[in-house]
């Protein structure tokens, strides 16, 4: 006689990324199971809503998973398998096969072609719907206990308990996830930070909030630790922000937190030219229009605004013309395009979309499944993990993925190692 089919009753504690995801994966996959998301807020899949200035920026366009692992200054070596099964390609794929069409941008980032954001909330509620998951919002989770026969009773803050076979935790960066995930036996790396633009006092760039650049090269040096980066960056009000600046703010996200936010900027705003270029540039620009003034005439891809205050901090006045710029002012505007020196004081928040480095240690979950090593049955996706990634769509990108094995790891374990 065949023994009954088991159908395990799973619960998905945080209705992000991440969780919907698992729902949608482990209800899919066994649809005898009994999936339930329980989200604590009144609104579901927030940070997707507010992400890419509210157009959600669900995944990067690079196809190829090993290139993909650059992306995450922790928690690249345990993705690594995670992404031989599902990866930005399978992303792509699985939200056009539930109806929604990605498309990409120059600087890699993937968009809905809706570019609105609301298309990937409905799309995810929907799917999870259909393939028969419970979704509760407002239910706060107070304490999961492991009972002695291996199921978890969570009590809800209003006092109700429910009982389920597998949990998995989804709870983002939220300090209530992570107190959970404690009292259940594991360590929590301490979280600090990621992805923040810097503060920035200097007369170099005061007032000029709102100047883009479209390609610089930052190095720079938080405490003794040395990065570098290159891309786009723009000047703001209190300082200096862009994709160059985020990723420098990801990779040193735990250097910046032990100096205190304190660091030291070398820019190069023509990264592709060295000092003497820049001077052969200015004595050629000197040559053929002598007679011009120097704040008029940019030689360079550069803002104008930019250009006429870097010559002022220079020591060239408004009125000079290139046939009267001094050796020594010409040498101090190469010095600034090529590598002028700013002091960070501080860091500002990146708008609301806020990202940790730290979490769930790495080493006690079992990347080929998401299950605990410390507590069986419990199974961890998305930014509750010690994983961060860049911007452009990195960290979506490990929620999407590490919630898919986790769900489809919980509803059908067999599965999740073929």
């Amino acid at each position: 006689m065949t023994a009954p089919v088991k159908k395990p009753k799973v619960a998905i504690i945080g209705g992000g990324a991440a969780g919907f995801f698992a729902a949608i994966a482990a209800a899919e996959l066994n649809k005898s199971a009994g999936v339930e998301i329980f989200e604590a807020t009144r609104q579901l899949l927030y940070k997707v809503g507010i992400s890419g200035g509210g157009r959600c920026n669900v995944t990067h366009s690079c196809t190829d998973p090993e290139e993909l692992l650059e992306g995450y200054p922790r928690g690249a070596k345990e993705l690594a398998g995670v992404f031989r099964r599902f990866n930005a390609k399978d992303t792509v794929e699985w939200f056009a096969k539930h109806g929604v069409k990605l498309k990409s941008e120059a600087d890699g980032r993937m968009f809905p072609i809706t570019d609105d954001s609301e298309t990937v909330i409905r799309c995810l509620v929907d799917t999870a719907r259909k393939a028969g998951a419970a979704v509760h919002s407002s239910k706060r989770v107070k304490q999961i206990i492991k009972e002695e026969n291996g199921s978890f009773r969570v009590t809800f803050k209003e006092g109700t308990d429910l009982h389920f076979d597998k949990l998995i935790l989804c709870t983002g960066g939220s300090p209530p996830g992570y107190k959970l995930a404690a009292a259940l036996g594991h360590t929590i790396v301490p979280c600090v930070p990621s992805l923040f633009t810097f503060k920035i006092r200097d007369r170099r760039v005061d007032g000029l909030q709102g100047i883009s650049f479209e390609d610089v090269r930052i190095r720079m040096m938080a405490g003794k630790s040395k990065f570098e980066e290159r891309g786009s960056a723009l000047l703001t009000h209190w300082g200096l922000s862009g994709p160059a600046v985020l990723k420098l703010s990801a990779w040193g996200a735990r250097a910046l937190f032990l100096s205190r936010y304190r660091a030291d900027l070398k820019i190069s705003w023509l990264p592709d030219l060295n000092s003497e270029d820049v001077l052969s540039a200015c004595r050629q620009q000197r040559e053929t229009h002598p007679r011009q003034r120097l704040v008029n005439s940019n030689p360079f891809p550069l803002p104008n605004r930019f250009w006429e205050r870097l010559a002022e901090m220079s020591g060239i006045s408004a009125d000079t013309t290139w046939s009267q710029v001094t050796r020594e002012s010409l040498h101090k505007l190469a010095d600034e395009l090529t590598g002028g020196s700013f002091a960070v004081t501080g860091k500002g928040e990146f708008k609301e979309e806020f990202v940790t480095c730290g979490g769930v240690k790495l080493k006690q979950v079992d990347f080929s499944t998401m299950e605990s090593k410390v507590c069986s049955g419990l199974f961890f996706a998305g930014e509750i993990l010690d994983i961060d990634g860049i911007t452009g769509g990195y960290n979506f990108q490990s929620a999407w993925s590490t919630g898919w094995l986790a769900g489809r790891s919980a509803a059908f374990p067999k599965v999740a190692l073929e």
